[in-house]
C-alpha cells in the first residue's frame, strides 16, 4: 500500500510542478498546436497552445514507478517492464508525430505507413515478450486465453504454441490499436481524455489491489475465486503512477487548457490501458470500464462507414464530442458530462468485476 501511495504521490508532484516548466520551455521554442481548419470554429483560438504534454505524463509516471521501486527495495517485475515498454514505445511514436506536425505546421504528422510500422513493431514485440518470463510460481505476465473478468476457456494455444502465439499477437495488437486510437480520438476537448483516463486508471488501481489480495499465488488467500494474474500489485502501482500523472496534468490541461497532451500522451495512455487490460486478464471488461473511450471511437466508425455507404452523416461532426459542440453545447459542459458518463461506465465495470468474485 505504501508503494502505491509513493507512486501516485511522486507522479502527482512531478506532473503538477513539472508541467508549467515544460509549458515555458515549449513557448520559448514556439512549439504550439496546429488546429484543423475544418474543425469547430471555437477551436481556432487554441492555435499555438503548447502541445506534447504527454511527455510530462510519461516522465511523471516513470518517476512514480522509481519511487515505488525504491520504497519496495526490489527491482520491478517483468509485468511492470512490459507495461512501461508499451506506454513509452507508443508515446515515442506519438512524440515523433507531434513534433512533425509542429515543425511542418500541418495537421498531419508522420505518414500513415511510418505510424503503422512503429505501432506494429512495439505491439508485436510487447505481445511476444508478454508470454515469456515466468516467475517462481510458473505464471506468465500474459495468457493465451481470451479474458473477460479473468481468463476464459477460449484458449488461443489450443492448436499448439506457434499458432497460439500468432493468434495472441493479432489479438493483443487489435487491443493496442483500438485503445490507442480511442484515447487519441477522445483527446479533442480541454481535459476530456485526461479526465476519462484518470477515472479508468483509478478503477484499474482498485482491480490490481483486489487481485493482489485474492491471488492464487498465496495459499492463505487461495480459493475458488482467486486470480491467476502474475503481478497484480505491480499493476496497481503502475495504475497509481498513471493516476498521479494525469491528476497533476489535468490541473493545467483543464479548460482553458494551458497545454495539450498531443499524440504523445494519447498514444501513451492508450498503450498503458491496453497493457493493464492484457496483464490483469481483463481484456473484455476493459471495454466496459473504459466505455466512454469506446463510445467516442464507435461514433467515429459509424460516421465514416455511413458516409461512405450513403454520402450522408449521422453526426454533425465526429467524434461525438464535436457533434455536441456544433449542436450548441459549451465545451466545459460536454467535458464534465463525459466525465460523469465515464465514471458510470467505470462503476458498472467494477460492479461486474466484484459481483463475479462474490458468486464464484
Amino acid at each position: 500500500m505504501i508503494a502505491i501511495l509513493a507512486a501516485a504521490t511522486t507522479a502527482l508532484v512531478v506532473s503538477l510542478f513539472g508541467t508549467p516548466l515544460f509549458i515555458r520551455w515549449l513557448v520559448r521554442r514556439q512549439y504550439g498546436q496546429f488546429v484543423r481548419q475544418d474543425g469547430p470554429t471555437a477551436h481556432f483560438v487554441k492555435r499555438g497552445t503548447p502541445t506534447m504534454g504527454g511527455v510530462v505524463i510519461i516522465l511523471a509516471a516513470l518517476a512514480g514507478l522509481v519511487a515505488a521501486t525504491i520504497q519496495r527495495g526490489r527491482m520491478p517485475s517483468a509485468t511492470t517492464w512490459l507495461a512501461v515498454y508499451l506506454m513509452t514505445g507508443l508515446g515515442a511514436i506519438g512524440f515523433l508525430d507531434d513534433f512533425t506536425k509542429i515543425r511542418k505546421q500541418r495537421s498531419l504528422g508522420l505518414t500513415p505507413i511510418a505510424k503503422i510500422v512503429g505501432q506494429v513493431f512495439v505491439g508485436v514485440s510487447f505481445a511476444v515478450l508478454a508470454v515469456h518470463f515466468p516467475n517462481a510460481n510458473s505464471r506468465y505476465p500474459a495468457s493465451f486465453r481470451i479474458s473477460f473478468l479473468r481468463d476464459t476457456n477460449l484458449n488461443l494455444a489450443h492448436w499448439g504454441f506457434a499458432i497460439g502465439l500468432i493468434l495472441f499477437v493479432i489479438w493483443a495488437n487489435f487491443l493496442i490499436t483500438a485503445w490507442s486510437n480511442a484515447v487519441n480520438l477522445t483527446d479533442g476537448l480541454d481535459g476530456l481524455a485526461t479526465g476519462v483516463s484518470l477515472v479508468v486508471f483509478i478503477v484499474y488501481l482498485l482491480v490490481g489491489m483486489w487481485q493482489s489480495n485474492q491471488s492464487c499465488q498465496f495459499m492463505s488467500a487461495a480459493g475458488p475465486g482467486c486470480y491467476e494474474t502474475r503481478d497484480p500489485q505491480d499493476i496497481a502501482i503502475f495504475a497509481a503512477a498513471i493516476v498521479g500523472a494525469c491528476f497533476g496534468f489535468l490541473w493545467w490541461n483543464a479548460s482553458p487548457a494551458k497545454i495539450f497532451m498531443g499524440d504523445t500522451g494519447a498514444l501513451a495512455l492508450g498503450g498503458a490501458l491496453a497493457a493493464v487490460s492484457i496483464l490483469s486478464r481483463t481484456e473484455i471488461l476493459a471495454a466496459i470500464m473504459g466505455g466512454m473511450f469506446v463510445v467516442v471511437m464507435v461514433s467515429d466508425v459509424i460516421q465514416i462507414v455511413f458516409f461512405k455507404a450513403t454520402g450522408k452523416r449521422v453526426f454533425k461532426m465526429a467524434p461525438l464530442h464535436h457533434h455536441f459542440e456544433l449542436s450548441g453545447w459549451g465545451e466545459v459542459t460536454i467535458v464534465i458530462r463525459f466525465w460523469l458518463i465515464a465514471g458510470l461506465f467505470a462503476a458498472i465495470g467494477m460492479g461486474i468485476f466484484y459481483a463475479e468474485w462474490v458468486v464464484s
